[in-house]
């Protein structure tokens, strides 16, 4: 028995030591959100690299009932969906419109086929990890397996024996554009362009991907195909839907067209690998092939894959997270991994990029940053990159900072180069000022105020950011209706009060620079949504053109995104205490503390509350505005937590929003929230783990790392009594950001509410 216990005893620390082992890479689990419309997937990426390589499976055949124009497809992949038409290469990550999502590769076997509606297989034994994704094809008995660099890619196909084939199909795709050009170059070679755009039905924002393929073995033969259209029978209409596709098996130079593709040919042994290697570029072709050269040298699978990974795991160890269970660890290291994949670079390596709304092509030798979904990422992502990646921060800024030099304007939905004008507001001040007030100030803050000053000032028929701006800046408020020809699309409040939150910013801006009447100037407009507030019901409230309020009125009309009178995407109750900077004036006007902590309980109890709506996910915070109604937040944020965000394929409320839910997470798991933009502080809530170790880094903090940790008076402790920074106790719920960063341990002590 004893020598039994010995085995017993040595067997748990063995398997205690290989828990421990793990590292937080390992607890990335990559098809969190890719269900639920949280618009993620399980592809390979490098962390903030623009190539990723995701399984595309929103393209249906005759025989399954999803087709990407069928139905709002703004992903390449959605879990429950299982007919695969191929691998698409450089994708976007948790946004709610289509794009980009093109460059389809496929094998198949057995006689060539290139309708993806007939060549399109069901899979199994799907894996992923962070810079890997594998599947296998169950029409074909082909193993895929796909990898990334930060601007190329790599998959490697186990084929049985007999006739194989790899297909590129530059046809179809989740972009709203067509139209793509390819050339062979030599028998293992292509190259091309692929045209991209019209994010959510943005005309303007299109661009062109070049590319340049690689495979490893020679084929038996090649070609390439193009569809031929039917006509309608009406003089110059074509059948979009339906056509022949004609193949070209000895035409060897240049095929441009709507639906093109590639193939090769096989002959393969049971169990050969061919391997295809894609570079990418937003320049060029020749800047694609010089990509795929620097960034891998020759065919190695296995060398790309753990590279990345790699680069993954030293992300990832930014934070060091102890105790919780396992599923939590998993959220956390999922949800940091997600909000590292968006804003990504644009650079290729020589450091040439599209400049913004030009065709021209300039040269960084920094980072240059894209994809900024601002109304998103402005409340959480840039500030939990300014904590833990303070350099990539920076650079986030630079590039933005250099979009204004480059088009004249900030961006406010900015992609591969284009500007999209998706949502509403001036979104890039409230990030430039937070960054700034957080002590990153290596960039150019002069020029930035001059945008600022500009986009707030410049009168609304020649302002792209603010084009509602007149009456926003002559009344304090934008009137109902007169923007918008259906009024049930008109968005004037909410419109509203992403300007005042703006208008905050660059109010603390202009006071760090000493600009005094600026500061004064904007900090009162800021406080123009006054003006909507309505005691009939203690909500905001459009006004009309004649000063008066809307009618009728209801502050629900507008769940689950039906037309909502004066709001975007959501309620009167998702907006109304959305005015961070001013909470204490929001209190009295809704008759004091009492009257306005019951209200803000009611919308959470009532499930008014929208947990994938940002103008909202700020509300747990506001409760510690208020002594003795602080452990409210803990008690919300810890019900939310648990409730909608999980170890599962719908382990994200709604859209990822290019991380800003993921980040949401993370922020609240290690116990503070930046709940207002631009005040370089947070609000504590309990955290999740009983400790968590930041590093920093030590060229921008003073410290090289900081330690939070939770001291619990009781088992089912669950709300803090006080927090602790080195050992001092301090006053109230909010930490600045300088604590944090300069202090060596914050520690939480919690009881029991």
């Amino acid at each position: 028995m004893k020598i039994y216990s010995y085995l017993c005893a040595a067997m748990m620390l063995l398997a205690s030591a290989a828990v421990e082992a793990k590292t937080a890479a390992d607890y990335v689990n990559p098809f969190i959100g890719t269900t639920n419309f949280g618009t993620t997937n399980p592809g390979a990426v490098s962390p903030g690299g623009f190539m990723s390589v995701v399984p595309f499976n929103v393209m249906g055949s005759a025989y399954n009932k999803f087709d990407k124009d069928a139905r709002w497809w703004s992903t390449p992949y959605e879990y429950h969906n299982s007919f695969f038409t191929g691998f698409s290469h450089v994708n976007l990550s948790g946004v709610g419109c289509p794009e980009l999502g093109s460059l389809l590769l496929m094998p198949t076997t057995g006689d060539l086929i290139v309708d993806y509606k007939e060549y399109g297989s069901n899979y199994k034994n799907e894996q992923a990890i962070p810079g890997y994704y594998s599947n296998e094809l169950t029409k074909y008995g082909i193993k895929c397996e796909v990898s990334a660099t930060p601007r190329t890619s790599i998959a490697r196909f186990t084929f049985p024996k007999g006739q194989s084939n790899i297909l590129m199909n530059l046809g179809e795709g989740l972009t709203n554009e067509s139209g793509a050009t390819v050339r062979r170059v030599s028998a293992t070679e292509i190259e091309g362009s692929k045209l991209m755009g019209t994010f959510c039905y943005t005309p303007q924002a299109v661009f062109p991907i070049y590319f340049v393929m690689r495979i490893s073995k020679a084929p038996e033969s090649y070609g390439f195909w193009k569809m031929q259209r039917n006509k309608t029978g009406v003089e110059g209409e074509w059948d979009v839907d339906n056509g022949k596709y004609k193949l070209y098996p000895k035409y060897s130079r240049v095929m441009s067209g709507d639906d093109i593709g590639n193939w090769y040919i096989f002959n393969t042994t049971e169990g050969e690998q061919i391997e295809v290697q894609i570079g990418i570029s937003f320049v060029s072709c020749e800047n694609a092939r010089e990509n795929l050269e620097a960034e891998q040298q020759g065919f190695n699978f296995d060398k790309v894959r753990t590279d990345t990974y790699n680069r993954w795991n030293n992300y990832l160890s930014a934070a060091t997270v102890e105790g919780g269970t396992e599923d939590q660890k998993t959220v956390f290291y999922t949800a940091l991994y997600h909000s590292l994949i968006h804003p990504n670079i644009l650079q290729d390596v020589n450091g040439e990029y599209p400049a913004m709304e030009s065709g021209d092509n300039l040269k960084t030798a920094t980072n240059r940053y894209t994809v900024f979904s601002l109304w998103d990422t402005f409340r959480n992502v840039h500030q939990l990159q300014s904590l833990l990646y303070p350099e990539r921060q920076l650079d986030m800024v630079r590039s933005m900072v250099d979009m204004y030099k480059e088009s004249g304007w900030l961006p406010r939905w900015e992609l591969y180069g284009r500007e999209t004008y998706v949502m509403s507001g001036d979104p890039a001040i409230p990030v430039i000022v937070d960054t700034w007030l957080r002590g990153l100030k290596d960039f150019d803050i002069e020029t930035a105020y001059e945008a600022m000053i500009k986009s707030a000032t410049t009168p609304g028929k020649d302002n792209p950011i603010r084009p509602d701006c007149d009456p926003y800046n002559e009344r304090g408020y934008i009137p109902f209706g007169i923007f918008a020809a259906d009024l049930s699309g008109d968005n004037s409040v909410s419109r509203s009060l992403e300007y005042y939150v703006a208008d905050y910013a660059l109010s603390q801006l202009a006071k760090d620079l000493g600009k005094k009447e600026d500061a004064e100037f904007y900090y009162n407009r800021s406080l123009g949504y006054k003006k909507y507030y309505c005691k009939e019901f203690g909500t905001l409230r459009p006004i009309t053109e004649d000063g008066s309020f809307l009618s009728p009125f209801n502050p629900k009309q507008g769940e689950n995104f039906t037309p909502s009178p004066g709001f975007h995407e959501g309620t009167a109750w998702n907006y109304t205490f959305y005015v961070p900077h001013d909470i204490a004036g929001l209190s009295k006007l809704m008759g004091g503390k009492k009257k306005f902590v019951n209200k803000l309980q009611m919308v959470f109890d009532e499930k008014l509350y929208d947990p994938a709506n940002e103008p909202n996910i700020a509300y747990p915070y506001i409760f510690a505005a208020f002594k003795g109604e602080e452990w409210r937040t803990d008690k919300e944020v810890k019900r939310l937590l648990a409730e909608h965000f999980t170890n599962t394929p719908d382990g994200i409320p709604g859209n990822d929003d290019t991380g800003t839910m993921s980040a949401w997470a993370v922020f609240n798991m290690m116990g503070f929230y930046p709940d207002c933009p631009a005040k370089a502080e947070y609000t504590a809530v309990a955290p999740t783990f009983d400790k968590i170790t930041l590093t920093l880094d030590p060229k921008y903090y003073k410290n090289d790392k900081v330690v939070i940790s939770t001291e619990k008076c009781s088992p089912d402790a669950n709300t803090i009594s006080c927090i602790k920074v080195d050992g001092k106790k301090i006053s109230g719920r909010k930490l600045t950001h300088e604590q944090i960063v300069n202090a060596k341990e914050i520690k939480f002590v919690l009881i029991k509410k």
